[in-house]
């Protein structure tokens, strides 16, 4: 048994260390016990570490790495505690775990360790536990063997099939170095793979400031900016982002900055809270004059940091060179463009940011300048065999399913000659949207939803392959393909009443209405406008406006417009007139239906749903002729529902009821009513006692109370 344990979380910076301790704390809840049922504790001092892990009873406490090193002068570390209920969760425990060999100190400080065995030394009796995304397993540097097998594993396969993260694909876009021939560039990267850029005189002494000169090379540079720039506008044509260009180091990353600026200067602004594009480095007032304006304290980068992190926001892009590649989480973040050697977990930890759940997001996309598929290749190999086979995956495979989506949409459109869609012509490829419409309502309602379902896998594909050849040829009939599906959802959804929030549905819709230039227009699509229609007041649809649907060559679209438009007002009629909206429902479901299994032809389908239409217009009329309001047209309908009692009794009799009826409910309302069976229960035989005195049918009588109770919550719900 544990006993209270103890249960020390490790990090090793203090960013870190406070976004854990914050996350846990608020886990508490309101209740301020929650999942934890007590206050974590957050160690800020080795002698407060101390104290806390001599409390018997227990706790959770958050605390650095660097609290586990030994006083000044000494090479060994003290233990803090010897108990054996100690539990240390080491986060990120591919990163400073390491060290239980004995180093001599080049500068005459004698023998050193790394922090596993200081950390070891410290809670000699605890029990620890690694998380990492990234394990490492070189020679001098093993995450298994700091904290032995694996206990769990949640890889990167598992999490995309559960929705947490998305695939990333890989797209090589090389631009040479132009290396010399006794210059290799891995052996460079394993010489200096450690290093800091800040260590001038070393860097200037190796081959990496060689290479770096070469990769730096004004016109690879120019080269550079002008193929991220057409490749991220084409990007977000496709999908909606953000993007992070990673370079060799901070004087690159200004010479990209400045010669994009130079080809977009309206991407340029001076101010750190606007422009679309931004350096995010360190360094100091010893740096070049041109490294200045990019180089500000923390509040400039956790104001860029707020500024990725807004969808809305106009920046769009940052250049990097080791800032932002772990902990930094932009789940709209889509494509990362490398142009910088990487390797192991640093490569792995740098390729999650694109792999954020966003959205509609298909996918995260890495664009190689460098030539890193062999190095991502090795550093898979420390991760399962179903990642290795999912991470990275090429283009390729987005542009073959791209392709298989697309014939499926052509197989479905065999029939039919779309051509036009992408005429000069405004008209034509209007009628191209429409007669598509209307071809793919004809093939009836499984092939329709497999249509629009069809066609946003397509769009997905798409955006993840983009900036291919074969994709771009696709280009504006794939965004033709949007425009129909987009006119189909609009369509086939009830029409809103009033401003209310947009449902999700709605929102997807008018997303995918946003297509190519050259097929439609910038503008969401209009149903009305694409049909060549004036916009229907959807309170009253005029003669005008039902004759020129009669006369669309669009049939079924005729149909499924009248439908859309009938369920909106039989909506409507139904918060006021339950026994009205329940005849029409009806009629029109048994109009449609008769649509559906073809019994009958469409155009005489159109001229029962007109018909209807006229209906319900002169409905909204005949109160006004009975002198009746709405309160007791709708109590008038309910009593004259059975043929029976109207013949019986005449309409001056009913007219007297539901005048008095009306009155009468409104005196039996009280504060919910209709939740309360006694109250219900004293309304029905207030309606009952009312009915017998006016003579209404003794067996008509129990249908007829429940018709007007059922009326009077409608009432009732409405006010």
């Amino acid at each position: 048994m544990l006993n209270n344990p103890t249960l020390v979380v490790v990090t090793d910076r203090n960013d870190l260390d406070n976004q854990l301790y914050s996350t846990f704390v608020k886990s508490k809840g309101r209740s301020g016990k929650g999942l934890l049922r007590q206050t974590p504790k957050q160690a800020e001092t080795r002698k407060e570490l101390k104290s806390l892990l001599s409390v018997e009873s227990g706790g959770i406490v958050f605390t650095t790495m660097q609290k586990f090193e030994p006083e000044q002068n000494e090479t060994t570390m003290s233990a803090l505690t010897e108990r054996k209920n100690v539990i240390v969760m080491a986060d990120e425990a591919h990163r400073t775990q390491y060290g239980f060999n004995a180093k001599y100190d080049d500068k005459g400080e004698g023998i050193k360790y790394g922090y596993a065995k200081y950390l070891r030394d410290a809670l000699p009796n605890a029990t620890f536990v690694g998380f990492t995304g990234t394990p490492v397993a070189s020679t001098d540097k093993n995450t298994q063997m700091v904290f032995g097998n694996y206990i769990d594993v949640y890889d990167m396969t598992q999490a995309v099939a559960d929705g947490s993260t998305v695939k990333i694909y890989y797209e090589s876009r090389i631009i040479p170095l132009n290396l010399p021939q006794n210059l290799d560039l891995d052996e460079a990267y394993n010489d200096i793979t450690e290093d800091q850029e800040e260590d001038v005189k070393q860097r200037l002494k190796s081959k990496w400031s060689r290479i770096e000169a070469l990769a730096g090379a004004k016109p690879r540079v120019e080269a550079l900016a002008k193929d991220i720039i057409q490749h991220f506008e084409t990007r977000q044509q496709a999908m909606k982002g953000k993007g992070m260009i990673v370079t060799m180091s901070r004087r690159i990353a200004v010479d990209l900055y400045d010669e994009i600026i130079r080809l977009k200067p309206e991407w340029h602004s001076d101010d750190d809270d606007k422009g679309v594009i931004k350096v995010v480095m360190t360094g100091s007032s010893s740096d070049p004059t041109s490294f200045q304006r990019h180089i500000g304290p923390k509040k400039r980068r956790n104001l860029l940091e707020k500024r990725m992190k807004d969808m809305n926001d106009e920046l769009q892009l940052v250049i990097v060179r080791d800032m932002w590649l772990t902990g930094f989480d932009v789940p709209s973040m889509h494509t990362m463009y490398i142009d910088k050697p990487m390797k192991g977990h640093n490569l792995m930890q740098a390729i999650a940011r694109v792999n954020r759940v966003f959205k509609d997001k298909p996918g995260g996309l890495i664009v190689d300048y460098v030539g890193i598929a062999e190095s991502l290749k090795e550093a898979l190999k420390e991760y399962t065999e179903s990642d290795q086979a999912q991470t990275a995956i090429d283009t390729d495979k987005a542009v073959e399913l791209m392709l298989l989506k697309y014939d499926v949409i052509q197989d479905m459109l065999y029939n039919l000659d779309y051509s036009k869609f992408n005429s000069e012509k405004k008209s034509e490829r209007y009628y191209a949207i429409s007669d598509t419409m209307d071809y793919v309502i004809g093939l009836g309602e499984d092939e329709r939803q497999r249509f629009i379902k069809t066609v946003t896998e397509l769009g997905k594909a798409f955006a993840l392959c983009a900036t291919e050849p074969t994709a771009q040829e696709l280009n504006d009939e794939i965004a033709f393909f949007k425009a129909v599906k987009a006119g189909l959802v609009k369509l086939l959804q009830p029409p809103k009443e009033g401003k209310t929030r947009k449902t999700p549905a709605e929102v997807e819709a008018e997303i995918n209405q946003l297509v190519s230039q050259s097929v439609v227009t910038e503008d969401v699509i209009d149903v009305y406008q694409t049909l060549g229609l004036e916009q229907p007041d959807l309170s009253i649809l005029s003669d005008d406006f039902l004759k020129d649907v009669e006369g669309l060559k669009q049939k079924n679209v005729a149909v499924e417009l009248l439908n859309r438009l009938l369920k909106g007002q039989v909506k409507s009629l139904m918060k006021t007139n339950a026994t009205v909206s329940k005849r029409f429902s009806e009629m029109l479901g048994n109009s449609i239906n008769k649509y559906n299994s073809r019994s009958i032809e469409t155009s005489k389908v159109i001229e029962e749903l007109i018909q209807l239409a006229k209906d319900i217009k002169q409905e909204q009329q005949r109160g006004n002729e009975l002198g009746l309001n709405s309160d007791e047209i709708a109590f008038y309908d309910a009593l004259a529902s059975h043929e029976t009692a109207k013949e019986a009794m005449g309409d001056k009799e009913l007219r007297a009821i539901a005048h008095e009826l009306t009155k009468t409910v409104k005196e039996n309302m009280g504060v919910d009513w209709s939740k309360r069976d006694s109250a219900k229960a004293k309304m029905r035989v207030a309606v009952r006692r009312l009915l017998k005195k006016y003579g209404y049918p003794p067996d008509l009588q129990k249908m007829a109370v429940e018709q007007v109770v059922e009326q009077a919550e409608l009432m009732a719900s409405n006010q």
